[in-house]
């Protein structure tokens, strides 16, 4: 709705181009995303006229079809948009909040599955008491309601059309199907990911019935459909069916937010993104400022510094999409939905998010209507001229800040293009361990052995060390880790 309570779904609004004097964007109008078709919905879009907003948003219910093993309808997340006209950087977080302001309902158990992770199990739980409240949906509206050109049914429409003929899953994502299995296969989305009795493996048919249902619906009725509009009871009621406490309330009053934008300086270039629970901004800030300076083995190190991370590390299932339209706007947009609670909206083939479940983001504060926090970090880079340079993001929970500055440092510092910077061996720190792929260059490895720090080296690139798609300065590049594409208009 706009701001006088009316729809504005059904048709574009008329356009007013801004005459302000901007900086030409050298970077090429693309998207990148973790699946193919997420790419080609978010083309197809911005070829038909649409804004990088109109095409992330089309490509992030496009994930909603074809990326099911890390986000939906029933999860949240967070956009950064940069306007290229004026130059300015908006962050929106449609993250998930904590239900039970309705106060007449108490959640009850939640059901506790082993995940394995690197060969490790590890504890989380789902059920319906594990789900917050959702903010996909309302948060793709107003990505569209504030920079949007095109009518929203038209960015709903390719989703729209996977859903009804599903689409392939990559051996990637099979690959997190796996390890992921005991809550994704649970319950009713056995039938989905397990037909048969036996995992979906690379290359099957990923088909959600009822799903197109679904987003016939949210085409015709708008975002607000599971919040305020037809299907809220619904969404209510099977969760609470499954013990969950969210209600009415909790649907109507959730809003999306905008956020302080964070900033730091990297190779003469301006970071910007909302403030992360893993401080990517705040990372990159504390590198040396002479970093570009530095032999690559002493630049390991002092980037090892600045990343160590403390605490147990969880599996990520989150994913991203970054969009630049011809304009030189960007959007990136990166969502999840947790492991999935495993409660399914009846007939419409939605899992709901189990991020009440997932230890890591539970903190002190947490209470009815409080917004839970994330290590996802959306963000765009501006050179010194005021033009955009990089649109990204990553999937990867702890992961997504080394992710990140490593692909950053690959194309601004490194001056590699986009699919090299994302491609080339990472590593990771956990407390006194650099956990690297293979491949990392063996001279970097010594001098952080050198400095102190255990080395464990991994057999294969593995999706533990997140899923970076990006459009920028080097071109457009997904994520060979996630099966990724990054597609040129």
């Amino acid at each position: 709705m706009d701001a006088d309570g009316n729809h504005r779904w059904a048709a574009a609004p008329t356009l007013r181009r801004m005459e302000i004097s901007a900086p030409p964007s050298r970077v090429a109008a693309g998207v990148a995303a973790s699946h193919p078709a997420t790419a080609e919905a978010g083309l197809r879009v911005l070829r038909a006229g649409g804004t990088a907003a109109d095409a992330a948003v089309a490509a992030v219910l496009a994930t909603c079809v074809a990326e099911t093993v890390y986000t939906g309808l029933g999860g949240g997340g967070f956009a950064t948009y940069f306007d290229a006209a004026t130059g300015s950087v908006t962050c929106l977080d449609f993250f998930v909040s904590v239900p039970g302001t309705d106060g007449d309902r108490l959640a009850g158990p939640m059901l506790a599955v082993d995940v394995f992770f690197g060969g490790v199990p590890q504890v989380y739980s789902i059920g319906g008491a594990s789900v917050a409240v959702p903010g996909v949906p309302v948060g793709c509206g107003e990505v569209h309601r504030r920079w949007g050109r095109l009518p929203w049914a038209e960015l709903v429409a390719p989703a729209l059309e996977l859903a009804r003929a599903g689409v392939a899953l990559p051996a990637a994502h099979a690959r997190t199907l796996e390890s992921c299995a005991p809550a994704l296969a649970h319950g009713e989305g056995a039938a989905i990911y397990a037909p048969q009795g036996k995992l979906l493996q690379g290359g099957d048919r990923l088909f959600h019935p009822g799903l197109a249902t679904a987003l016939a619906a949210l085409a015709a009725e708008g975002p607000a459909l599971f919040h305020t509009g037809s299907y809220a009871p619904l969404l209510v009621g099977t969760v609470r069916a499954a013990g969950g406490a969210l209600g009415p309330r909790d649907l109507a009053d959730y809003r999306v937010l905008e956020t302080p934008v964070d900033r730091a300086t990297l190779a003469a270039h301006q970071v910007r993104a909302r403030h992360d629970l893993n401080r990517t901004v705040d990372t990159i800030a504390a590198l040396p400022r002479d970093l570009a300076m530095l032999s690559r083995p002493a630049r390991a190190v002092a980037v090892a510094a600045a990343l160590r991370d403390r605490g147990r590390q969880k599996i990520g299932d989150t994913t991203n999409v970054s969009v630049v339209d011809r304009d030189g706007n960007a959007c990136v947009i990166t969502t999840t939905m947790g492991l999935g609670a495993a409660v399914w909206l009846p007939g419409l083939g939605v899992n709901l998010n189990s991020m009440l479940g997932e230890g890591e983001l539970i903190t002190e504060d947490l209470g009815p209507g409080v917004r839970m926090s994330s290590n996802m970090c959306p963000l765009v880079v501006i050179d010194d001229e005021g033009a955009l340079a990089v649109a990204a993001g990553s999937a990867g929970a702890s992961r997504i800040r080394t992710a990140l500055v490593d692909t950053l440092l690959g194309v601004l510092v490194d001056g590699v293009d986009m699919p090299t910077a994302i491609a080339r061996p990472r590593f990771h720190v956990v407390d006194d361990t650099v956990h690297a792929e293979p491949g990392y260059p063996r001279d970097e490895l010594a001098a952080l052995a050198e400095a102190g720090w255990r080395i464990t080296e991994w057999p294969e690139l593995n999706h533990y060390f997140g899923g970076v798609t990006a459009v920028g300065v080097g071109g457009a590049a997904g994520d060979p880790r996630r099966d990724g594409v990054g597609l040129l208009l």
